[in-house]
């Protein structure tokens, strides 16, 4: 392809939304395109739920450990049920806040991954051990 072809070309895509936007780099089959967060780095009150989540419980909230559907699409996709949700206390927050963690795999006191989202499922990082 001549040179100026391929600039056609990337300046389409670019005026039609094509793949250089920041929300396509991140695709359900790519999960090394989600960041990771040291658990460490994470609120105390994350670490103490990711704690819980390893022993069983017990957890202070009735959603706790429901399954969470993934239907933002920005975790791997994995059939329904790999993934249960968390409520992370929100200091000052009268209802249970936007903070969560959702691990996936089974059984859940052994997940294969979970994630960190303090926006409510608006962006997610992977908990680094």
């Amino acid at each position: 392809m001549h040179k100026w072809g391929a600039a056609v070309v990337v300046a389409i895509g670019l005026a039609t939304g094509g793949a250089a936007t920041t929300a396509s780099a991140r695709t359900p089959d790519s999960p090394a395109a989600v960041a990771t967060v040291a658990l460490g780095s994470l609120p105390a009150e994350a670490q103490a739920v990711h704690g819980l989540i390893l022993r069983g419980g017990p957890f202070p909230y009735q959603k706790d450990g429901t399954v969470f559907g993934n239907r933002e699409r920005l975790l791997p996709q994995h059939p329904r049920g790999h993934y249960r949700e968390y409520t992370v206390k929100t200091p000052g927050a009268s209802n249970r806040g936007a903070r969560r963690i959702v691990c996936g795999g089974k059984p859940p006191t052994r997940p294969q991954a979970c994630f960190y989202t303090d926006d409510h499922y608006a962006s997610f990082r992977r908990i680094a051990p």
